[in-house]
């Protein structure tokens, strides 16, 4: 399937550049949204009868969950669609509004269409194709039909079909289409997307939470992700600050910038290079080491397999997870610097957690990516999971290595696809945000 991506790469981006978009005065400008975390009080997802510690435990088990996903990933299965975060937006001509899970470890946008053959339950109403005067349903001979997942030619309609398959089974499968998609932005003026490739799903089953969402919002590097069809419009540039959520602190709101709005500016921003590596929807970063303090522990001297592209920024994943072999030795450094009895994990998930643990305690962690080193506060590496209890944000997972949601929280961490690179600025997510 690898090869057939390559030999087809050159036509879909040269389709998707003759796609027509019509943008708003906002897009020229960079343009910004909400990002609503699934377990804020501002998320349908919120369930006040649970109690911080289910939400952390059932987060938890998302992220193993995703990690082994990515590790499985073949030519049709794609990153879990528990994603962390969600998006709002409307689709077609008249627009219904609908909500994705905004997902950076998936590519093709998809959302639950009439008619339904197998849907889950959702209260939004579902989209129905027929009703939209700007509704295309791409045909078999379309070069868009040859994609990175699983397409093939209902001889029937002539038009073609897709299939997603996620590591847990859950699964999609429709008409690959095109639609205009249009997004609020922070000017309460609305950014229209014309012509964007999107799939209709007509059989849509699985572990999906049902009831909220309508489908996915793909944020991923490939050719078919929103970003990649958004194109030059937005320079390749988009960028996010999440906000930290405690069990103090539910309410603040995530940003999601594009375009000029996305541009990460200041003396304090480190930029490391996007490694090229397969799939082109992950984006694959090299990190060299981590230090505790001041003590170093540098991956090319751990007797694994080193190289560039060992780890994924993923928003979708809430913990920041590492081979055995790796975490084992991390917490080790972790313990010899916090000299204080441990406890079991209410939530039975983290393996390092004390019960009393002040700030001033927890050592300053530095991600060593190459050229860039991002130094981690005690926010972004131990979290609550009980009123008494603080653990270690870290995990080993036998599934691939990924930068986690909670290390990357009150930081602007920028995308720039057209240069290749991830650049990370300290800020208070919680702020309106000032280059």
């Amino acid at each position: 399937m690898a090869n057939c991506v390559t030999h087809y790469s050159f036509f879909i981006i040269s389709a998707i550049l003759a796609s027509i978009f019509s943008f708003t005065k906002a897009m020229n400008n960079g343009f910004s949204l909400d990002l609503i975390h699934r377990d804020s009080p501002n998320s349908p997802f919120y369930d006040p009868s649970l109690s911080y510690t289910k939400h952390m435990s059932n987060s938890f088990h998302r992220s193993f969950n995703r990690s082994k996903d990515f590790g499985s990933r073949s030519s049709i299965i794609v990153a879990s669609n528990n994603g962390e975060y969600l998006m709002k937006f409307s689709l077609g001509t008249p627009p219904v509004h609908t909500l994705g899970v905004a997902d950076t470890g998936s590519d093709l946008t998809w959302t639950q269409c009439l008619p339904c053959k197998n849907c889950f339950k959702q209260q939004p109403r579902l989209f129905n194709p027929k009703k939209s005067s700007t509704y295309k349903s791409l045909p078999c001979d379309s070069k868009m039909c040859h994609a990175p997942f699983s397409t093939s030619c209902n001889r029937k309609k002539r038009t073609c079909d897709y299939q997603v398959m996620y590591g847990d089974q859950s699964y999609s499968v429709g008409d690959l289409a095109t639609e205009t998609i249009r997004f609020g932005s922070s000017k309460n003026t609305h950014v229209s997307l014309k012509n964007t490739v999107i799939g209709c799903g007509h059989n849509n089953a699985g572990t999906f939470s049902g009831d909220k969402e309508s489908g996915i919002v793909g944020l991923g590097g490939g050719n078919f992700s929103l970003i990649s069809q958004m194109g030059s419009s937005i320079g390749g540039k988009f960028s996010y600050c999440l906000a930290p959520l405690s069990q103090h602190n539910h309410v603040s709101k995530s940003r999601i910038h594009f375009g000029t709005n996305a541009i990460v500016l200041g003396n304090k921003v480190v930029t490391t290079p996007l490694a090229k590596k397969s799939p082109a929807t992950f984006y694959f970063l090299t990190l060299e080491g981590v230090s505790v303090g001041k003590k170093r522990l540098d991956f090319r001297k751990v007797s694994f397999s080193f190289g560039e592209g060992n780890i994924i920024l993923d928003s979708g994943t809430v913990l920041t997870l590492f081979s055995p072999e790796i975490y084992v030795k991390l917490e080790a450094m972790m313990k010899e610097k916090i000299k204080l009895p441990t406890v079991t994990d209410p939530t039975r998930t983290l393996s390092l957690c004390y019960k009393s643990l002040s700030v001033e305690k927890i050592p300053i962690i530095t991600m060593h990516f190459k050229g860039a080193d991002v130094k981690l506060g005690p926010l972004n590496t131990f979290v609550e999971t009980s009123e008494s209890s603080m653990c270690f944000a870290f995990a080993a997972s036998y599934g691939v290595s990924i930068y986690g949601n909670i290390a990357q929280m009150n930081f602007l961490v920028g995308y720039d696809l057209k240069r290749r690179s991830i650049s990370f600025k300290a800020a208070d997510c919680t702020k309106p945000l000032h280059n």
